[in-house]
């Protein structure tokens, strides 16, 4: 990235200008998901083929993440974030005009692959921010993702109309296209590019599965990206097939469901908001992580019996906190953990998560029963906590080491 050390004074919207790209950004991925289980009804998609949608996004973004920001630490922050913006555009008017349900997957992993531009938005803000502000800067572009995403779900189930088969879901995406071409309307007029003349590529790092390769030999993060890996697949399975569930469950249809998604998005950011600092240091990181899972995996097997609507949201609203409050913890252990270039890894296990599972939930929806995305998501969670409490112990054991050490190194010599 650029070695600027502090926000150009000619440029002074730029950080607010990517904060609306990033909220617009994610009302475009939140429109669409509202839409995703009604697909099977329009195309006669399986759910395998259903919640493959969330599987091929996740995919593309991945595969994005690792091309958009070493492209843009070459060519400019600016050119890639405006091509991106763009073609994330066609990817959404490709799936609205979706003849079948092929040619919507290849949408999705079109729209996913320009959609893991995020990194070329972290690289610009790093470029143009004094770096005592690159920290809350960077959690602002966090909050304005979560924004996006509960304002997309309630715009995609307004304006969808499943009544009228496939031209019913036009009206959101189209919007969602609109939102990409505003957004990059804005990046060519008001941001300047952040690197200079003769700023190089980033010094190399390992990418992600290099990190996750080296990390997989180190006995303390082992079960530690264990837990990221199992408790981001049990979530990842859940969502990939909430929408399935709630309409054969309930008889919901894109409103229903997009409002429940912002009422998610609202519970993650007030209990990571509110809860998770608070919890961590009263119960300390590993308490924190092994009954954030734990209370949740019992609140997810909850959905198995015959609850009403308004208990079942309810109980999907609290678990979702519940959840939420450990993931900050759990990512403190892992930083603890890992050695320099490393903490890519613990990325590489949740994109991994959320590529795999949504899929294993589709097959398990529709050959065992509707119930069994809640009954396998709640065991991955379940199977999280306990990796959780082994790599807690043997973290714990190994700064007991070093402090050790360290103590007896500072002793004088006889």
């Amino acid at each position: 990235m650029s070695s600027l050390a502090a926000e150009r004074p000619d440029n002074p919207l730029a950080v607010p200008v990517l904060l609306g790209i990033v909220f617009m950004s994610l009302i475009g991925f939140g429109i669409v998901v509202p839409l995703q289980p009604f697909y099977a009804t329009v195309f006669g998609a399986s759910p395998l083929q259903v919640t493959a949608m969330f599987s091929l996004f996740a995919c593309g973004q991945f595969f994005g993440e690792l091309t958009w920001g070493r492209l843009s630490d070459r060519l400019g922050r600016k050119p890639v974030l405006i091509g991106t913006i763009l073609a994330s555009s066609i990817g959404y008017v490709a799936l609205a005009f979706a003849p079948n349900i092929w040619a919507a997957l290849g949408a999705r992993a079109l729209t996913g692959f320009f959609a893991g531009n995020i990194s070329t938005v972290q690289g610009y803000v790093v470029d143009v921010s004094p770096k005592d502000r690159v920290a809350g800067r960077l959690g602002l572009v966090g909050s304005a993702l979560g924004l996006g995403f509960i304002v997309g779900p309630v715009i995609g189930g307004l304006l969808a109309r499943p009544e009228l088969g496939a031209v019913g879901f036009r009206p959101p995406l189209l919007a969602a296209a609109g939102l990409c071409v505003v957004s990059a309307l804005s990046a060519t007029i008001i941001i300047r590019e952040s690197l200079r003349k003769g700023d190089g590529a980033s010094p190399h790092r390992p990418g992600p599965i290099s990190a996750l390769r080296q990390a997989m030999g180190d006995a303390v993060l082992r079960p530690l990206l264990g837990t990221t890996l199992f408790s981001f697949g049990g979530w990842s399975m859940i969502w990939a097939s909430y929408g399935l569930w709630a309409h054969a469950r309930f008889g919901w249809g894109p409103q229903e469901i997009g409002v429940l998604l912002a009422g998610t998005g609202i519970a993650t950011a007030g209990s990571q908001a509110l809860f998770s600092g608070l919890t961590a240091r009263r119960l300390g990181e590993s308490r924190t992580v092994i009954a954030s899972l734990s209370i949740t995996a019992l609140l997810m097997l909850s959905q198995v019996l015959p609850l009403s609507a308004l208990v079942s949201s309810a109980i999907v609203l609290l678990f979702v906190v519940t959840y939420n409050v450990g993931q900050p913890a759990n990512t403190t252990m892992v930083s603890r953990a890992a050695l320099e270039g490393q903490l890519g890894a613990n990325n590489a296990s949740s994109a991994v998560a959320r590529i795999f599972t949504p899929m294993l939930g589709g097959l398990a929806f529709s050959h065992i029963g509707i119930w069994a995305p809640f009954f396998f998501g709640a065991g991955c969670l379940a199977l999280a906590a306990t990796m959780g409490y082994v790599g807690s112990r043997a973290l714990a054991q190994r700064l007991k080491d070093a402090n050790a050490a360290a103590v007896a190194r500072s002793q004088p010599v006889a």
